[in-house]
């Protein structure tokens, strides 16, 4: 078993490009928020240019079509395409598994490197609840087909309170559904779960401990990679910001473009796309915050969400959090 720390990289880059922030399902962790984010659908013409902005940088960037549920937009095989035109060193589509605009007829495994697909629970009970109904269904269902088409498939599962119990599950449903890659998501305390009222909430440091990286690896021992965010520091290792020593950005169809995504329920994006052209925002914004050193490791995390913090008797942090893009991975040796 192979394990290594996914190390930041100015030569490597990722672009999270939502489209639309539309989608048929109201997932009780989704992170989307219109007041922030737009509500617009951005036409083939505009998703085009605004590829152009990261054009430069093509080679070495992940490129990944986000919404809302991105399959609802009628222009994404356009978009995928001219992606492709602009040699981005891969692309991915993140789906609730819908499939919308019979998307896997308008696309070959030649045009995507990889369809992702959103399942947080091993049963329709667990991931229903907190997805939406039938969405279980239709991510089965759509990876069935996928597979059967010839695309490379992943799926993300993120964890919460409400379906940790069910992830010791997913190695026999992930290793029975040949995908390639799995992805253990933490839930951010932003969109519908900041707002509180789904009752959903992020796991203690025991039980994220406890879990996750046995399920990874019982997982990883199939032959699947498997990606976790990295969360808590260990004790001499140091903290490093992504949004200092790496290139990410989340685009959203408003025009913001963040470089950290927990502060994408605040007006603190570093640029914005304005006639299309990429402009830094004034101060204060983001990028001001990622210089500030604490103890507690990440300052967004800080700021945003200090729930998963806990102080000894001194007042000292119990422990550290780790940038949000900060990932373990897991892969079998050969």
């Amino acid at each position: 078993m192979q394990k290594k720390t996914v190390a930041f990289s100015k030569d490597s880059s990722n672009l999270f490009f939502h489209i639309l922030t539309r989608c048929n399902l109201s997932c009780a962790h989704c992170y989307i928020n219109p007041d922030q984010h737009g509500r617009q659908t951005l036409s083939i013409d505009t998703i085009r240019q605004w590829l152009g902005l990261f054009a430069h940088n093509a080679p070495r960037t992940n490129l990944i079509f986000l919404g809302g549920e991105p399959t609802l937009h009628k222009d994404l095989p356009a978009a995928v395409k001219s992606a492709r035109q602009f040699h981005f060193k891969s692309i991915t589509i993140d789906t609730n598994g819908f499939l919308f605009h019979d998307i896997l007829d308008k696309i070959t495994p030649e045009d995507v490197d990889f369809i992702s697909f959103s399942l947080d629970g091993a049963t329709a009970s667990t991931n229903d609840v907190i997805r939406g109904p039938g969405s279980y269904d239709a991510v089965i269902s759509g990876i069935h087909r996928a597979r059967k088409k010839g695309f490379s498939c992943a799926m993300i599962y993120t964890v919460s309170d409400k379906n940790l119990h069910e992830l010791s599950q997913m190695p026999g449903l992930v290793s029975s559904l040949d995908i390639h890659r799995f992805f253990i998501q933490v839930i951010g305390m932003r969109g519908n779960s900041a707002a509180g009222s789904t009752g959903t909430h992020q796991v203690s440091k025991d039980l994220w401990l406890s879990v996750i990286p046995e399920v990874a690896r019982t997982i990883a021992d199939t032959g699947i990679i498997v990606t976790y965010p990295k969360v808590f520091l260990e004790k001499d290792e140091a903290f490093t910001c992504a949004g200092i020593v790496a290139d990410n950005y989340f685009v959203f169809p408003n025009g913001r473009v963040y470089r950290c995504p927990l502060c994408e329920d605040y007006p603190l994006h570093a640029y914005t796309i304005r006639d299309n052209t990429l402009v830094p925002s004034l101060p204060v914004n983001e990028t001001q915050l990622f210089d500030l050193t604490i103890p507690e490791g990440c300052v967004m995390n800080k700021i945003i969400q200090p729930g998963n913090l806990d102080y000894l008797a001194d007042g000292t942090p119990a422990h550290r959090i780790a940038c949000c893009m900060l990932k373990q991975e897991l892969s079998r040796t050969v």
